[in-house]
């Protein structure tokens, strides 16, 4: 797979042949502005598209052939939909991984508590999960990471090694902090689009068409629509011969310190 040395290699090269070839074949100075073009191209790519682990990797599914996947929620705790969305994993038996946000935990003490009493995985998702997260330094990017580890240990005891970049965009300042960190970088496999889908049976049909052995699904307990649609989903699961499994189990990784 492709990564930003490697690419940056293959660049450089692409630029001295293009230089070469201006020189003898006279292309134009055009030319450079469509190869500047390209360069932003695929670094905005390789930036939002986690999957591509151009800039870092990110655990994005678990290498398996069985018929397992793992739930996900991220942008929480927030209070009755995620008491809710509990409410409906314990009632089907079904444990899922929450990607918590630091500067919302305080708040929510008791839901944090509850979610690991009741089996579940508390991860990392930053501690503002500002707009603009992905312009900080890689020392305000690791401040934000361990400001929500110390918040989720005072809390809970557990102290989360893997982290969730939010909106999913990586770049080399924040490869910095999580590796200083000694953070895991996790992504998924679907996306289930659950912020912005208003249509309850064409996100149920977006996510089980996307079913695959060892996916990681991405949903929000931010979105009354997931908590809407989350039986059904659960039911429609199993009935496709889907197991669910913690997140950090499917994967075979810790994920507290």
């Amino acid at each position: 797979m492709l990564n930003s040395r490697a690419f940056n290699i293959f660049y450089i090269a692409l630029i001295l042949v293009w230089i070469w070839a201006d020189h003898f074949l006279k292309i134009g100075s055009q030319a450079y502005g469509w190869l500047l073009l390209l360069y932003i191209f695929v670094l905005f790519c390789g930036s939002y598209f986690i999957r591509l682990g151009f800039f870092m990797k990110s655990i994005c599914f678990a290498k398996t052939d069985k018929k397992k996947i793992a739930l996900s929620f991220d942008d929480g705790p927030a209070g009755d939909k995620t008491s809710r969305i509990l409410d409906i994993l314990k009632e089907h038996q079904a444990e899922a991984a929450f990607f918590c946000i630091g500067n919302k935990m305080d708040s929510n003490k008791e839901l944090l508590k509850r979610i690991i009493r009741e089996g579940h995985m508390i991860g990392n998702h930053s501690y503002s999960h500002h707009r603009f997260f992905d312009l900080f330094s890689s020392g305000k990017l690791l401040d934000e990471l361990e400001r929500t580890r110390k918040i989720c240990l005072e809390i809970t005891g557990c102290s989360p090694r893997f982290f969730r970049p939010p909106y999913g965009i990586t770049n080399p300042n924040l490869k910095k902090a999580v590796l200083k960190g000694g953070n895991i970088s996790i992504g998924w496999s679907i996306r289930s689009f659950d912020t912005v889908i208003r249509d309850e049976e064409r996100l149920l049909s977006k996510i089980l068409g996307s079913l695959k052995p060892g996916a990681i699904l991405l949903l929000h307990d931010t979105c009354e629509i997931t908590v809407n649609i989350l039986p059904r989903l659960i039911r429609d699961i199993y009935e496709q011969g889907y197991k669910l499994e913690r997140l950090d189990k499917m994967i075979n990784l810790n994920p507290y310190d």
